[in-house]
Protein backbone atom coordinates (compact mmCIF):
# COMPACT_ATOMS: atom_id res chain seq x y z
CA UNK A 1 0.00 0.00 0.00
CA UNK A 2 1.15 3.55 -0.54
CA UNK A 3 0.70 6.42 1.88
CA UNK A 4 1.36 10.09 1.29
CA UNK A 5 3.14 12.14 3.92
CA UNK A 6 3.98 15.82 4.07
CA UNK A 7 7.42 15.19 5.61
CA UNK A 8 8.58 12.08 3.71
CA UNK A 9 6.58 12.16 0.47
CA UNK A 10 4.97 8.99 -0.86
CA UNK A 11 5.92 5.80 0.97
CA UNK A 12 5.33 2.19 0.07
CA UNK A 13 4.28 0.34 3.20
CA UNK A 14 3.89 -3.37 3.73
CA UNK A 15 0.94 -4.40 5.93
CA UNK A 16 3.31 -6.10 8.38
CA UNK A 17 5.09 -2.74 8.92
CA UNK A 18 1.99 -1.10 10.38
CA UNK A 19 1.85 -0.59 14.13
CA UNK A 20 -1.59 -0.46 15.73
CA UNK A 21 -2.30 1.82 18.68
CA UNK A 22 -5.87 0.97 19.67
CA UNK A 23 -6.30 4.12 21.75
CA UNK A 24 -4.05 6.41 19.71
CA UNK A 25 -1.88 8.92 21.57
CA UNK A 26 -2.70 11.68 24.01
CA UNK A 27 -4.12 14.41 21.77
CA UNK A 28 -4.13 12.10 18.74
CA UNK A 29 -6.72 9.54 19.81
CA UNK A 30 -8.04 9.13 16.25
CA UNK A 31 -4.57 8.22 14.88
CA UNK A 32 -4.33 4.47 15.34
CA UNK A 33 -2.21 3.17 12.47
CA UNK A 34 1.47 4.17 12.35
CA UNK A 35 4.75 3.17 10.79
CA UNK A 36 8.17 3.60 12.36
CA UNK A 37 10.76 5.18 10.09
CA UNK A 38 14.48 5.71 10.57
CA UNK A 39 15.79 9.23 10.08
CA UNK A 40 18.06 9.29 7.03
CA UNK A 41 20.49 11.79 8.51
CA UNK A 42 20.49 10.90 12.22
CA UNK A 43 20.77 7.36 13.56
CA UNK A 44 19.51 8.38 17.02
CA UNK A 45 16.22 9.69 15.67
CA UNK A 46 13.16 7.86 14.39
CA UNK A 47 9.73 8.97 13.24
CA UNK A 48 6.33 7.54 13.96
CA UNK A 49 4.30 8.49 10.89
CA UNK A 50 0.54 8.23 11.01
CA UNK A 51 -0.79 6.32 8.01
CA UNK A 52 -4.14 8.14 7.98
CA UNK A 53 -2.95 11.73 8.52
CA UNK A 54 -0.23 12.77 6.12
CA UNK A 55 0.81 15.76 8.24
CA UNK A 56 1.23 13.83 11.50
CA UNK A 57 4.65 12.45 12.40
CA UNK A 58 6.22 12.21 15.85
CA UNK A 59 9.97 12.41 16.41
CA UNK A 60 11.01 9.54 18.71
CA UNK A 61 14.16 8.16 20.30
CA UNK A 62 15.15 5.33 22.56
CA UNK A 63 15.23 6.96 26.02
CA UNK A 64 18.20 4.87 27.14
CA UNK A 65 20.37 6.47 24.51
CA UNK A 66 20.16 9.74 26.46
CA UNK A 67 19.18 8.52 29.95
CA UNK A 68 21.05 5.19 30.32
CA UNK A 69 19.37 4.22 33.59
CA UNK A 70 15.83 5.06 32.39
CA UNK A 71 13.20 2.67 33.67
CA UNK A 72 9.52 3.17 34.26
CA UNK A 73 6.72 1.45 36.11
CA UNK A 74 3.17 1.14 34.90
CA UNK A 75 0.18 -1.01 35.67
CA UNK A 76 0.28 -4.57 34.37
CA UNK A 77 -3.08 -3.98 32.66
CA UNK A 78 -1.44 -1.34 30.43
CA UNK A 79 0.95 -3.95 29.06
CA UNK A 80 -1.75 -6.64 28.86
CA UNK A 81 -3.77 -4.39 26.55
CA UNK A 82 -1.07 -4.84 23.88
CA UNK A 83 -0.58 -8.53 24.69
CA UNK A 84 2.81 -7.82 26.23
CA UNK A 85 3.80 -10.37 28.83
CA UNK A 86 7.58 -10.08 28.61
CA UNK A 87 9.28 -6.69 28.27
CA UNK A 88 11.98 -8.44 26.24
CA UNK A 89 9.47 -8.37 23.36
CA UNK A 90 9.07 -4.62 23.55
CA UNK A 91 10.59 -1.51 22.11
CA UNK A 92 10.33 1.60 24.28
CA UNK A 93 10.43 5.04 22.69
CA UNK A 94 9.81 8.58 23.87
CA UNK A 95 8.76 11.63 21.90
CA UNK A 96 11.14 14.47 21.17
CA UNK A 97 9.99 18.08 21.05
CA UNK A 98 11.27 21.63 21.26
CA UNK A 99 10.59 23.69 24.35
CA UNK A 100 12.07 27.13 25.00
CA UNK A 101 14.79 26.56 22.40
CA UNK A 102 15.88 23.19 23.79
CA UNK A 103 15.15 19.64 22.72
CA UNK A 104 13.19 17.71 25.32
CA UNK A 105 12.17 14.09 25.86
CA UNK A 106 8.82 13.09 27.33
CA UNK A 107 9.96 10.52 29.87
CA UNK A 108 6.61 10.57 31.70
CA UNK A 109 4.61 9.03 28.82
CA UNK A 110 6.76 6.46 26.99
CA UNK A 111 5.55 4.60 23.94
CA UNK A 112 5.70 0.82 24.30
CA UNK A 113 5.56 -1.38 21.20
CA UNK A 114 5.06 -5.13 21.31
CA UNK A 115 7.38 -6.11 18.46
CA UNK A 116 5.79 -9.56 18.17
CA UNK A 117 2.18 -8.41 17.72
CA UNK A 118 2.94 -4.94 16.24
CA UNK A 119 0.66 -3.32 18.83
CA UNK A 120 1.62 -0.24 20.75
CA UNK A 121 0.44 2.00 23.53
CA UNK A 122 1.47 5.26 25.08
CA UNK A 123 1.49 4.77 28.84
CA UNK A 124 1.80 7.16 31.74
CA UNK A 125 4.63 6.07 33.99
CA UNK A 126 3.86 5.70 37.68
CA UNK A 127 7.36 7.01 38.43
CA UNK A 128 8.27 10.64 38.92
CA UNK A 129 9.65 11.25 35.40
CA UNK A 130 9.55 14.67 33.73
CA UNK A 131 7.30 15.52 30.80
CA UNK A 132 10.12 17.65 29.44
CA UNK A 133 13.55 16.24 30.15
CA UNK A 134 15.92 18.79 28.63
CA UNK A 135 18.71 17.27 26.56
CA UNK A 136 22.19 18.69 27.12
CA UNK A 137 23.23 21.15 24.44
CA UNK A 138 25.50 18.89 22.40
CA UNK A 139 25.63 19.93 18.75
CA UNK A 140 25.13 16.55 17.11
CA UNK A 141 22.81 14.68 19.50
CA UNK A 142 19.69 15.13 17.41
CA UNK A 143 20.66 17.92 15.03
CA UNK A 144 17.89 20.22 13.86
CA UNK A 145 15.53 17.68 12.29
CA UNK A 146 13.36 17.22 15.39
Amino acid sequence: MQIRTTRFGALNVEPEDILTFRTGFVGLEDCRQWILLADASNEALGWLQCTTRSETALAVVSPRRFVPDYRFRTFRSEMASIDLINMEESQVLVTVSRHDGSLTLNLKAPIVINVRTRQGRQVVANDDHPLQYVLPAAPSLLKKSA
